[in-house]
């Protein structure tokens, strides 16, 4: 190894040990402070509406902002309010049909055992009938571990939802919590917004605030991009349910494909939400033919979904496909069913710091180490 290539290598190093401390740090102080950066980031959504409210009617600062956090309180109130509604008018239609329901599937589950678990059962008991007494106990031992296996199943994920509850009550009274110090911070962060920039305009050095704006534009040019990809992926999936409704002769079949196209946009199971509970009702109520038809229905989309997600992300962004399905696979192998939107997160903005030039300022680095400005070296000597 040449000096070069060992100084090289120590320069690679410090890079590397460089970001992954930076970035350790940015994520510790978001943990810490994460109220107060989303408060910035919808001040900075809103800002445009509190700079219009200045300039068009001449509100004060102060007022704009007070105007533009109390129509900000009453969207999330009115979002709130419908989701409580259309929770409360669902659990309504849903127990005109639920004991129903309960009496259909307990009559099918009888059915079901009554002519084809009981027979089954007295053929296993006849045949064990005649085994020998070592064969017989073994069955038997077998029998009992199977019991023992599903009741600890059954223990475990009645742990796993006892968990889940006790979660999500605590979680209220800290997202109660969370969403004050949100709007309280969007109050002060909108009253100091242009202060706050002017600091940083005039102390922030001429190429990072070149980069960062440079930074802003790809980032809206990708995050529009991604936006445009779910919506295409949604209406391919409304277009496949809807051509599969059709043909299993169902009412409402424009509606419902709108609905399950809408829940596209959940990550992993997409329109399972919708279709895998319907499959297993109809299957359960006896209707073979919708709850097979709806399965299938389900597999067909979410193959078309697996099959072009890489292809019309890459498309909609700019990006190459093979680096989306990586990303996505990736995400979801590190960071679950959340990696999902992690995954292409991160390589966007790899991507973008590549475009922007970072990257190869870094590799530059790397390779050259810091080379001293030579401009001055140049001009003639008077």
């Amino acid at each position: 190894m040449t000096k070069q290539h060992a100084w090289m290598l120590l320069r690679l190093i410090v890079t590397v040990l460089l970001i992954g401390i930076v970035s350790y740090l940015l994520v510790w102080i978001f943990k810490i402070s994460y109220p107060f950066w989303i408060a910035a980031l919808l001040v900075w959504m809103s800002y445009p509406f509190i700079r219009w409210m200045r300039r068009r009617i001449r509100f004060p600062n102060t007022l704009a902002v007070v105007l533009a956090l109390l129509i900000s309180l009453s969207l999330l109130g009115g979002i709130i309010t419908g989701v409580i509604f259309g929770i409360i008018i669902g659990v309504r239609r849903i127990s005109n049909f639920v004991p129903g329901w309960i009496r259909s599937t307990s009559e099918n589950a009888q059915r079901f055992f009554n002519e084809q678990i009981f027979p089954l059962w007295q053929e296993l008991t006849g045949a064990v009938d005649s085994l020998t007494p070592e064969q017989q106990t073994t069955v038997n031992e077998w029998i009992t571990n199977l019991g023992s296996s599903a009741a600890e199943s059954i223990t475990e994920n009645g742990s796993g939802l006892t968990d889940l509850l006790r979660q999500i009550v605590f979680f209220i009274p800290s997202a109660v919590v969370v969403l004050f110090f949100v709007f309280l911070g969007f109050y002060f962060i909108g009253k100091e917004w242009e202060r706050i920039f002017s600091y940083f305009y005039k102390h922030i050095p001429p190429f990072l605030l070149t980069k960062s704006r440079e930074f802003k534009r790809m980032f809206q040019f990708r995050v529009l991009g991604f936006i445009r990809a779910q919506v295409i992926l949604m209406m391919i999936a409304s277009a496949i349910v809807f051509s599969g409704l059709l043909i299993l002769q169902v009412d409402n079949a424009f509606v419902i494909a709108l609905i399950v196209g809408v829940a596209e946009i959940l990550p992993y199971l997409g329109s399972g939400t919708i279709l895998i509970p319907w499959s297993l009702y109809m299957l359960l109520t006896g209707n073979l033919y919708l709850g097979i038809g709806l399965a299938v229905l389900y597999g067909i989309a979410m193959f078309v979904r697996q099959a072009i997600e890489p292809k019309v992300l890459s498309t909609s962004m700019n990006l190459n496909a093979l680096a989306v399905l990586i990303a996505l696979f990736t995400g979801f192998q590190l960071f679950g069913v959340i990696g999902l939107f992690t995954g292409p997160l991160l390589l966007v903005i790899i991507v973008i710091l590549k475009d922007i030039g970072i990257i190869g300022i870094l590799w530059e680095f790397i390779k050259e180490g810091f080379v001293e400005d030579r401009s001055d070296d140049s001009q003639p000597p008077k």
